[in-house]
């Protein structure tokens, strides 16, 4: 039996390697890309600088964060909507001060108007040969440079005909800071300290990067990775499994390193990346859509 090229032009049918190559440099088509380990954060890594935390603290929806990274993001974020604010409250003053203008307007042309009707008024009557309250009537050569120049389009090279642009309408900013990663409302008073427990603990902070398994549980003493469901019990900090947690620590309630009554919202499971495997439950895929050709 033949060998069959991958590169072969000569078969009558069109195989997926070749359909697969075409979509890849045409441009057409969604491509869709298995991600390795390479490209998935580490359960203990924090969520804005995709690095080991040194001082790692976590939000009620699970998501760890180095604590200065987080802070500086949330100040960032309140500098920000500040920033918008004062933006916004330039603005809203800005249109008191035109709709008391044009109020002001209106009510002079008001009295104007007033006055004119009153000038129109005359005890005596009126010559129909001259012209209405002395006004000389406007001539035709008069009518018709009034139209052209009312034709006469703004020329942007003059700087005293530019039109102008107008500003665009700011609505009111939100002063809510939100999660980077979840989305919700974020508050400083609900992040929660974690303390890892390290696999040694005479090991410097180098070394323990360096190494595959970093930290074990606080209770059973397992090593801790992506592929090992964790979560944070919240009196302690403290990081156990989640299977030490349904197996011991629901069945009274208390948190095993400091003795405190526990709650259901003071066991937080850990966001985790994935190991690079289907069975971890993690989505492992990223697509990229684009134009599609029909026939």
């Amino acid at each position: 039996m033949t060998r069959h090229g991958k590169n072969c032009t000569a078969g009558a049918v069109y195989t997926y390697y070749e359909k697969k190559k075409d979509t890849a440099v045409s441009g057409y088509g969604t491509q869709s890309l298995r991600l390795s380990k390479d490209a998935i954060k580490d359960f203990d890594c924090c969520c804005l600088s995709l690095q080991p935390c040194k001082d790692p603290i976590i939000t009620p929806d699970g998501y760890i964060y180095e604590k200065e990274a987080i802070l500086e993001y949330i100040l960032h974020q309140k500098t920000e909507i500040a920033k918008k604010m004062k933006a916004y409250e330039k603005q809203k003053n800005i249109k008191k001060v035109e709709l008391a203008e044009l109020a002001k307007a209106e009510k002079e042309s008001k009295v104007k108007a007033f006055l004119e009707k009153e000038l129109t008024i005359v005890s005596k009557p009126l010559n129909p040969f001259s012209s209405r309250g002395g006004e000389s009537q406007a001539g035709p050569s008069t009518q018709a440079s009034q139209q052209e120049q009312d034709k006469q389009l703004p020329s942007f090279w003059i700087p005293s005909l530019t039109p102008e642009a107008k500003a665009s309408i700011l609505s009111k900013p939100d002063k809510t800071v939100y999660c980077p990663m979840s989305g919700r409302p974020l508050k400083m008073k609900d992040l929660i300290p974690v303390k890892f427990l390290p696999v040694d603990e005479k090991l410097e902070r180098v070394q323990l990067i360096t190494k595959q398994e970093r930290y074990i549980c606080a209770v059973t003493r397992d090593a801790l990775g992506n592929s090992v469901p964790c979560a944070v019990l919240r009196p302690s900090g403290a990081v156990v499994t989640m299977e030490c947690v349904e197996k011991l620590i629901k069945l009274d309630m208390v948190d095993p390193i400091n003795g405190v009554k526990l709650a259901e919202k003071d066991i937080i499971a850990i966001q985790r990346g994935g190991t690079g495997f289907a069975g971890s439950g993690v989505k492992l895929e990223a697509k990229e859509s684009r134009p599609v050709m029909q026939a």
